[in-house]
């Protein structure tokens, strides 16, 4: 049976020879297909018994990214090849190198090469480089020791390449990897070439969210981020992208060519709208692979890390400045007498900029060099200034050790040292080991001696802390523990003084730890309550102010408890309101404060609580953006009760915020007040800006009254409200009892801050005022501080003060995909200087008190200028100390007062003469120039830097200019010709506008400005300008005792006119009031300005004020004439108050003060609806024809203008020769206003306020309540 059935299936031989072999063959293919799909590696891989041969090529371009402007760059071309020297370990050689920049028009220059930075740059990249490649990842790169990291950096660029996570599946995926860029998110697309077999390979890293990004941000550490703005725009934007094509092998993929595109927009505004623009790129493509070859001799290498680029020394890389620093302290110390020399008698504006080549130079040196310096440079005052005002911007430990040297040495005085130690420890590095060496120069017996440079240094000290804590998070205890201990010190030894210091200092640091010590000043907050002054609860208050962003719950909780407490002193609870809302609050916390101010038993605190929500609820800034809607309804809920307070308790602010821009500003004034005296207790001002994502903390002021308050109490004698002077009399009665005030109490005390950092801080105590009433005293001898002065000026001297300072070196660095540093800065500085030489006399001279030289006459004689030059800039480019290449904006500012003058003064008869002499030489006045410029510098030539104007100027050009050119040009002058002097105000500016880019395309462009002071021809020869200001004037000059004359005749002619005509009578009643009796009353002051001209008539002009108030009626009286030869030209003014709300003015001027006439009248009204009301009117009888003129034309763009601004017109006649205005309250922040013109109307309601009306609602309704 199985015999048989094998038969029955049996095959023809040929036939199954033939089947065989197809089955052989399938079999074969189906195990090389195998074997070929398991030799088909992607991932990346390197076989250290090959060679590989590379082209690389690099290049970087700055810009705008538009035609025909201009444009920066560098590129980098090379061979490279890779052998193996362990299956893991390769060895890199790098050839055939050459550098070449980009500078000028896009389209018309291109890339020249550098010979003497190619040569510079071969001789490092020649030295082998060794690293460490395995599963697609580069590690441990080595590198000789005298190979720069800028090389080494450049080498990370190249190595880059080898640098993936391939995957064969998924063909979509994403990851974190650390990379040149850093620790980033990096995601990746794969496609396999079914033609080829390779792989392509596309990699988009982002870079600007890192997890551990290779960045570095110096000067920016008091400018707080601004989540919220970023919401709206992003001032930079960077991408990365990648492509790979890769060959497969059995060793695995085989990179064949690559190439990587970044780009990165930044602007000073929002990006959206117009943007500077780095675009760098680089290629590698595979030449040839080939078998066996040895690797280089390596010799002696140092482990450089691994792929991250790694930021160089770049405090001393500026990126402004390229020059050999070779022998720097040499250099120095002729720079520094160069600029002394320079600036010795006037500021030389075009050598400000050289001082940024010093502070490079001085970050250059060693300890001993700085010590070698001082050496040579103290002996001389102006040497010795410059270079004490230098050497703080070196930032680091060495400014702190040569400070040190000094203070111990004590060969600097206490004003040097002041600010020496205020500049350098608040441009410090904020690093740890400096903050430790700040701690020492703290605790040094020198500051601790001084009562001006303790509270320096321990402010400066929590400034330090504040920094470092902005960079490293969570910020350890011990960098602020010797404020927390000073603060217990004065806690426990009672000594209010260093309690608010310490709590002054602490609120620099703003350091989370400090709260539990600070919550020991404040009532209700501490476990074990202290009872302290009110001073010290509102230092302590004020210390959580910058705590609060970076412990918003605690600050929270502890501010609300201060709020609470109903035993706690207004202006404490008004201090905790602004701390908390610091934090940012959320709905309910809010809410919570609402509802305990609904049951607010103090008005003070209710006003002023109120009008603070009021101020947020308005606001416009991104920071406020949710708080603002929080606020909005909590002052809805909280109108009724207090809508209507008004106290001096009180709170205004008022914001803005361009999306466009990104900018925005915020100035707010906070009066604290109580119960217990009309006299305020602080008063504090302050002024935000925003910019870029940060908000930036500018001046703040703010002064305290201590135990001031005593002596007013709740009310004032005498003391009205109209700002009377029977006001200022009964504010003097209360003043003159100062004496009566404790010796051991401050009377006032005064603050101010900068970038949200207190940097000072004064105690005015009773001793003080004793002292300088005693200087200043009329029976004080000889020998005292101001007779000392005195002798000083009679004996004659000679003055001079310079000081540049460094104001902002703001500077963000990160890495490219070349392994250069991009960096976007902004630097400003100041050179300031003034020269006096000044000499005077004293007639009678034999005076033996003070209060002789009341009756005696004093005259000087002083020279000198006094001036200063700002400069600043914004870099957007590559910088090394190799090579520089960006874009650069570039703004000047300087500012020159020259003076001479002779001054004459008696002080019993109250008179002041001055004689300036003529005008006989132009001078500027000052100036302002700017423009935005590709730049390039190299250190194989230094001293020839590259500079071309972004936007060319296309006015001399042979081309068709543009259509979006903008060219204006004028200078305008006026002279006059009877003090032979004039004023020029010329300008240029050429700029090309795009709407889509505005506003960056604001400030690109050529800038020029000026103010000039010019000689003019005179109707006479003039010698010189005699100003005489009399506070006595005992008669009428002839010239004003005719003039009255002369009104009064016209006046009765008027009177005597009979006319039916409405207007007519008007104009009769008109000048009457205006009028005055023949009896002139008696002139108050009076001011001449002549021109003297030898023995010819005087010529020039005389104004004389007269106060002829009646009753409770205020009114001025001012007559301005012009003196000369037949000169009969006059203006009168008469003005009058019968309230603060109930104006009028009248002006006339010509001939004896006719026939041009004016009248101007403003009053407070009650509209038919009740509500307040504000009226101004100005009317004209009759106006010179220019006059009228210019307003028609101007008249012109009215409507245009209204309707731009949101108005409504209407075409209707109204008053001839009028101008009427009319403002209504129509809620509590917002008004109706309408203005009338002859021809038409305009008009517009509920125009915002951005401040509450109800203050003046509040007044309205006590003035008509009291009539």
């Amino acid at each position: 049976m199985t015999a048989h059935a094998y038969k029955r299936t049996a095959l023809k031989p040929d036939l199954h020879s033939s089947l065989t072999m197809r089955g052989l063959v399938f079999f074969f293919c189906c195990l090389v297909a195998l074997a070929t799909c398991q030799a088909a590696r992607y991932d990346l891989s390197l076989n250290h018994r090959k060679t590989y041969e590379y082209t690389y090529e690099g290049e970087v371009k700055f810009g705008l990214g538009k035609p025909n402007r201009a444009k920066s760059g560098a590129r980098i071309k090379c061979n490279i090849k890779i052998s193996g020297e362990s299956p893991q370990a390769f060895i890199l050689q790098v050839s055939d190198v050459t550098f070449a920049e980009l500078n000028g028009i896009s389209g018309k220059s291109d890339f020249n090469q550098s010979p003497k930075l190619t040569q510079r740059m071969a001789a490092q990249l020649a030295k082998p480089f060794k690293f460490e490649h395995s599963n697609g990842h580069v590690r441990q790169i080595q590198a000789a020791p005298d190979v720069s990291e800028t090389t080494v950096n450049i080498v990370r660029g190249i190595l880059s390449f080898f640098h993936a996570t391939v995957k064969t599946s998924p063909t979509v995926y994403e990851l974190e990897e650390a990379g040149i860029h850093g620790m980033c998110q990096s995601n990746y697309a794969t496609e396999i070439n079914k033609q080829t077999n390779n792989m392509n390979i596309t990699q988009v890293v982002d870079i600007d969210n890192c997890r551990m990004k290779a960045a570095m941000q110096n000067g920016m550490a008091s400018a707080v981020l601004d989540k919220d703005s970023k919401q709206r725009g992003e001032s930079v934007i960077s991408t990365v992208q990648y492509l790979y094509t890769i060959q497969p092998t059995e060793e695995g993929g085989i990179v064949k060519s690559a190439y990587a595109l970044e780009q990165q927009h930044f602007s000073p505004f929002n990006v959206k709208r117009g943007s500077f623009r780095m675009e760098a790129k680089k290629e590698m493509v595979l030449i040839r692979v080939s078998e066996g070859g040895k690797p280089a001799n390596v010799g002696q290498l140092q482990n450089r890390g691994d792929l991250v680029h790694k930021l160089v020394n770049s405090d001393a890389n500026i990126p402004l400045v390229m020059q050999d620093l070779a022998e720097p302290k040499a250099k120095a110390v002729r720079m520094i007498k160069q600029l002394a020399e320079d600036h010795k008698n006037q500021i030389n504006r075009e050598t400000t900029e050289d001082t940024l080549k010093v502070y490079q130079l001085l970050r250059m040196l060693q300890d001993r060099d700085l010590d070698e310096m001082w050496v040579e440079l103290a002996r001389n005052d102006e040497h010795r200034r410059f270079f004490l005002d230098m050497i703080v911007e070196i930032n680091d430990d060495r400014v702190l050790k040569f400070l040190k040297k000094r203070f111990q040495a004590k060969d600097v005085s206490a004003n040097e040292a002041v600010q020496a130690l205020l500049i350098a420890m608040n441009h410090l590095q904020p690093r740890a080991e400096l903050v430790e060496k700040a701690k020492e120069i703290m605790n040094m017996e020198f500051i601790k001696s001084n009562l001006h440079m303790w509270p320096t240094a321990v402010f400066s000290f929590g400034s330090l802390v504040y920094k470092h804590c902005a960079y490293h998070s969570p910020c350890p205890q011990s960098v602020v523990q010797p404020l927390l201990d000073l603060a217990n010190e004065g806690l426990r030894n009672r000594n209010e003084t260093e309690m608010v210091i310490a709590l002054r200092a602490l609120g620099n640091a703003g350091h989370p730890s400090s709260i539990k010590t600070i919550a020991n000043f404040l009532p209700g907050v501490a476990a074990n309550p202290v009872d302290v002054s009110c001073r010290v609860q509102s230092a302590a208050v004020q210390a959580l102010r910058l705590t609060a962003r970076r412990n918003p719950h605690n600050v929270q909780e502890i501010a609300l408890k201060v709020f609470l407490q109903k035993n706690c002193a207004p202006e404490t609870s008004m201090l905790a309101i602004m701390v908390m809302f610091n934090t940012k609050p959320s709905a309910a916390l809010v809410s919570t404060l609402t509802a305990h101010l609904e049951r607010e038993k103090d008005i003070h605190l209710a006003s002023f609580a109120y009008s603070y929500l009021e101020n947020i609820a308005r606001s416009k800034t991104p920071d406020n953006h949710y708080l603002s809607i929080y606020c909005s309804l909590a002052v809805k809920s909280l109108a009724a009760k207090f809508g209507r307070l008004s106290y001096n308790s009180r709170s205004l602010q008022v914001d803005m915020f361009d999306d466009d821009l990104l900018m925005g500003t915020s100035a707010s004034i906070n009066v604290l007040g109580g119960p217990t005296s009309v006299l305020p207790t602080e008063i504090m001002s302050k002024n935000k800006y925003f910019a870029i994502g940060r908000i930036m903390r500018l001046m703040e002021f703010g002064i305290r009254a201590e135990s001031l308050k005593q002596l007013f109490g709740p009310s004032i004698p005498g003391f009205k409200g109209d700002f009377s002077s029977s006001d200022f009399q009964a504010i003097y009665n209360v003043l003159k009892n100062w004496e009566s005030l404790p010796n051991d109490k401050p009377i006032m005390s005064a603050y101010s801050r900068s970038s949200g950092q207190e940097i000072f801080f004064v105690n005015i105590k009773k001793d003080l005022l004793e002292y300088i009433k005693a200087a200043v005293s009329p029976s004080a001898p000889k020998g005292t501080p101001v007779w000392a002065a005195i002798e000083l000026l009679q004996k004659g001297f000679s003055w001079h003060w310079t000081k540049p300072l460094l104001s902002i070196e703001a500077r963000l660095l990160q890495a490219t995909t070349l392994g250069l540093p991009v960096e976007i800065a902004k630097y400003y500085q100041t050179v300031t200087g003034i020269t006096m030489n000044a000499k005077a006399a004293i007639n009678p001279p034999q005076t033996q008190r003070l209060g002789d030289l009341l009756n005696a006459d004093i005259s000087l004689e002083s020279e000198g200028v006094m001036g200063f030059t700002k400069d600043f800039w914004i870099f957007h480019g590559i910088n090394t100390e190799l090579f520089q290449c960006g874009s650069e904006l570039k703004s000047k500012a300087p500012v020159e007062l020259p003076f001479k003058l002779s001054a004459k003064l008696n002080v019993g008869k109250k008179l002041l003469e001055l004689d300036i002499p003529a005008c006989k030489k132009e001078f500027e006045l000052i100036s302002v120039s700017s423009n935005v410029y590709a730049v390039s510098r190299n250190i194989g030539d230094p001293e020839s830097p590259k500079r071309t104007p972004m936007i060319p100027d296309e006015s001399n050009s042979q081309q068709q200019p543009t259509p979006n050119n903008w060219h204006r040009k004028a200078n305008m002058c006026a002279k006059s010709s009877i003090y032979g002097v004039g004023v020029c105000v010329d300008y240029e500016i050429r700029r090309q506008y795009f709407n889509n880019e505005y506003p960056l395309y604001s400030i690109l462009g050529f800038t020029q400005a000026a103010i000039r002071v010019v000689p003019a021809e005179a109707t006479k020869p003039v010698e010189k300008i005699h100003l005489e200001v009399n506070g006595n004037p005992t008669s009428h000059p002839m010239t004003i005792r005719h003039l009255y004359e002369t009104m009064r005749r016209i006046s009765k002619e008027r009177s005597q006119e009979q006319s039916n005509s409405a207007s007519n009578e008007r104009e009769t009643r008109n000048s009457q009031e205006i009028m005055m009796d023949a009896t002139a009353p008696q002139p108050v002051v009076s001011i001449k300005a002549i021109a003297m001209s030898g023995n010819q008539n005087l010529e020039g002009f005389d104004v004389t004020l007269y106060n002829p108030s009646e009753g409770d009626t205020l009114k001025a009286q001012m007559i301005v004439s012009h003196v000369g030869d037949a000169a009969n030209w006059k203006m009168c003014v008469d003005a009058s108050a019968q309230s603060p709300a109930n104006l009028k003015a009248k002006i006339s001027w010509g001939a004896q003060c006719k026939p041009y006439e004016i009248s101007v009248t403003a009053a407070a009204a009650q509209s038919s609806a009740s509500r307040p009301t504000l009226e101004a009117k100005v009317q004209w009888a009759n106006v010179p024809e220019e006059m009228a003129n210019y307003c028609s034309s101007m008249e012109r763009y009215i409507p245009g203008m209204a309707l731009l601004s949101g108005f409504n017109q209407t075409w209707e006649s109204n008053a001839n020769q009028e101008v009427s205005a009319s403002i209504v309250s129509a809620s509590s922040d917002s008004i109706d206003i309408t203005i009338k013109l002859p021809k038409y109307t305009v008009f517009r309601q509920a125009v915002p306020l951005p401040f509450s009306s109800t203050s003046f609602r509040e007044e309205n309704a006590e003035r008509n309540g009291q009539a």
